[in-house]
């Protein structure tokens, strides 16, 4: 048993869970830990490949049924996000907007053509999907997006920019959301259709094994069959980003853990006044803190997970996790660099990569000010949004 399994949370997952969990924590091991600092350094990451991989395994929409998805639980689901974001957020980032943003879209909102066209290669890692909702004026506020679509004959014509979308430099298919004169309207754009152009954003100083680009649509015309007919409405996007928030829940716990573990271990080695740094009061006081708080991420990401798994789950309760367990693994990530000293800083050791990544993981599907006023609205009734 884990030294931070300290409530034995480990006795409440069941054995399919247990399992899952042992299969994706061995890929990690095996594929993504010896080669993610200098993906991390470069800026670099060899997506099409990992995501080929993690489709053999079944974890490319593995919450999601039929088409060539696994079904799995929402509670393996999340077990799977936490051991790959302890290898690194970009690389859980690559199979939660694959799985529950992309995928889940066209799963949830899309016809029955466009989902036999496109999710059994989703699926294998065959094809990759980014969601394209956010723009370069319009973050935290997607209701005043600024992409258009209008008809023309039959055709839709897609005109914007999209910001910030994972995946998108190496996407086939890209979810855009765009305005159109019956309200916010969602299309699965082939990313080689004339107009359609992705630039990769550079010079990132986290989420750096991580593909992310800015999308253009310069008159990029479309056939009527490209709308997701069951998508109507700002609350189809929201409730996708619903999905990949829950993943985050468990994912953050993922990026904490191996921050945990890493200054456990180097504090139970290095020696400083004649004995181990564990040895002394500050750093035990500090390794127990910490220790006390995943164990509580933990539990809530579990409660969350059966919650979902019973159909009960709300979006208010979905904005809990994400605001509690992303904000307390950035504070552990940076309370375990002190631990480790100068050496926290060395990209020998993750904790600083880590620390990097989860500002991103804080500010992306949905700040924690927005989460807040989420919260803040369920406690209060009343809405702050405007």
């Amino acid at each position: 048993m884990s030294p931070l399994d300290l409530l034995d949370i480990d006795a409440s997952l069941g054995e399919e869970e247990r399992q899952i969990r042992v299969v994706v924590r061995q890929l990690v091991d095996d594929r993504v830990r010896p080669h993610v600092a200098g993906w991390y350094e470069d800026g670099q990451v060899p997506a099409r490949e990992l995501a080929r991989e993690f489709g053999k395994l079944g974890l490319l929409g593995m919450h999601l049924a039929g088409y060539g998805c696994a079904g799995a639980s929402a509670v393996a689901y999340g077990l799977a996000c936490l051991e790959l974001e302890a290898g690194d957020s970009g690389v859980r980032s690559l199979v939660s907007v694959q799985g529950s943003l992309a995928m889940y879209a066209i799963w949830r909102f899309g016809s029955e053509e466009q989902k036999q066209r496109w999710l059994p290669a989703m699926a294998a890692g065959e094809a990759i999907g980014c969601f394209g909702l956010t723009e370069p004026d319009h973050g935290s506020d997607p209701g005043s997006m600024a992409t258009r679509a209008r008809r023309d004959g039959d055709d839709w014509v897609l005109n914007g920019t999209k910001m910030w979308i994972t995946n998108a430099p190496i996407a086939d298919v890209g979810v855009i959301w765009a305005r159109t004169d019956e309200g916010v309207r969602g299309f699965a754009v082939p990313m080689d259709t004339p107009g359609v152009t992705a630039r990769e954003i550079r010079r990132k100083m986290s989420l750096r094994a991580s593909l992310t680009g800015e999308i253009a649509l310069d008159d990029v015309r479309l056939p009527a069959d490209a709308r997701l007919p069951e998508a109507v409405g700002l609350k189809a996007p929201l409730s996708c980003l619903t999905e990949a928030r829950y993943g985050i829940v468990w994912g953050a716990l993922g990026a904490a853990r191996d921050c945990l573990e890493t200054a456990l271990s180097y504090a139970t080695t290095r020696t400083q006044f004649g004995r181990p740094l564990a040895g002394f009061q500050l750093t035990q006081a500090k390794l127990a803190d910490m220790a006390v708080e995943w164990n509580k991420g933990l539990l809530l990401a579990l409660h969350l997970g059966r919650l979902a798994d019973a159909g009960k789950l709300r979006p208010e309760q979905v904005s809990v996790g994400k605001l509690n367990n992303v904000r307390e693994a950035l504070a552990i990530a940076r309370e375990c660099r002190t631990i480790l000293g100068a050496n926290g800083v060395s990209g020998e050791y993750p904790v600083m990569r880590h620390a990097n990544n989860l500002e991103s993981v804080l500010t992306y599907e949905g700040t924690s000010e927005i989460h807040q006023l989420v919260i803040g609205q369920r406690l209060t009734g009343l809405s702050a949004f405007a």
